[in-house]
């Protein structure tokens, strides 16, 4: 077992690389990545990463094995991960978090990300955390036990009400923006929101080595006002979003998947009347628009 300063030591050079493979140089997301301890939110080791060919043990229950840009089971016969750090570092940092700012993950599993959000916001800024999966939620209530500006909501994360946010974080495959997110977001607050194509999710030996890009994108919606600015941020392939799903949106993501242009969008509307020439997405009730 590698010493606890050690450890440490790994944690550092970890949290280097996961900021180099997301194309990052941010000190403060670099701290937060290197003081979280990883295998305080898993079960025990050893532990099942995802490699090319699908999962592979660890070799022993050493958490040294943790620090690498992998994903690692939570729950592999649900295909149920602690997710790609470097992918986390990249959203997150479009999310923009600083220090005093109240921050809602929607989707917190087992609570390693929602503790590196709340590192982000400092002791003055807080977390609210909700998770539908009630034995999920219990582990991330346990594990997060002792940080005082994290709080743990187990229900529908499209409904649980919450004080107002300046970031609203989605860690699950959604098909349209939910009211509650964006009535809850805060003048100049910012919904990471990822919309995803299908309601299954790829294997795991798929999900970051092919047909990504088909399968869904996540956008940063920033409220001014009453209006939603709206700009592409990644490809991602994420657990599916109880409550924030239906047939409708899912049909008009899938075929909006098929065209390249995620990346020229510009505004979110929450109306059916914008022309169907200006809208990557139109679904109804509201459409992701490139002005």
């Amino acid at each position: 077992m590698t010493p606890s300063s050690d450890l440490d030591i790994v944690r550092r050079a970890y949290a280097k690389h996961v900021l180099a493979a997301a194309g990052l140089e941010d000190g403060s997301l670099e701290a937060a990545f290197a003081t979280i301890r990883r295998e305080d939110f898993l079960p025990p080791g050893p532990w099942r990463v995802v490699r090319v060919r699908g999962y592979r043990p660890t070799p022993s229950a050493d958490p040294v094995y943790l620090y690498s840009d992998v994903l690692v089971a939570i729950d592999a016969g649900r295909d149920l991960n602690n997710g790609l750090p470097s992918f986390h570092a990249q959203v997150m940092a479009g999310a923009n978090i600083r220090k005093g700012d109240h921050v809602v993950h929607v989707g917190t599993g087992t609570g390693y990300f929602t503790a590196i959000l709340a590192q982000l916001t400092g002791p003055s800024g807080r977390v609210t955390g909700i998770e539908f999966d009630p034995d999920l939620a219990v582990r991330a209530s346990k594990n997060l036990a002792s940080q005082g500006n994290i709080k743990i909501i187990e229900g529908d994360g499209t409904k649980v009400p919450f004080d107002p946010a300046d970031v609203i974080y989605v860690n699950a495959g959604a098909t349209r923006p939910a009211e509650r997110w964006l009535d809850g977001l805060s003048d100049g607050g910012r919904l990471i929101l990822p919309l995803t194509a299908k309601k299954r999710l790829p294997r795991a030996a798929d999900t970051i080595f092919s047909g990504v890009e088909r399968h869904g994108a996540v956008f940063r919606i920033e409220r001014q006002g009453d209006d939603y600015h709206a700009r592409w941020i990644s490809p991602v392939a994420v657990y599916p979003c109880e409550g924030g799903r239906d047939e409708e949106s899912e049909a008009a993501i899938d075929a909006a998947l098929q065209d390249s242009g995620w990346k020229k969008v510009t505004r979110l509307y929450r109306s059916d009347d914008i022309p169907a020439e200006r809208c990557w997405l139109r679904a109804p009730g509201w459409c992701l628009a490139y002005e």
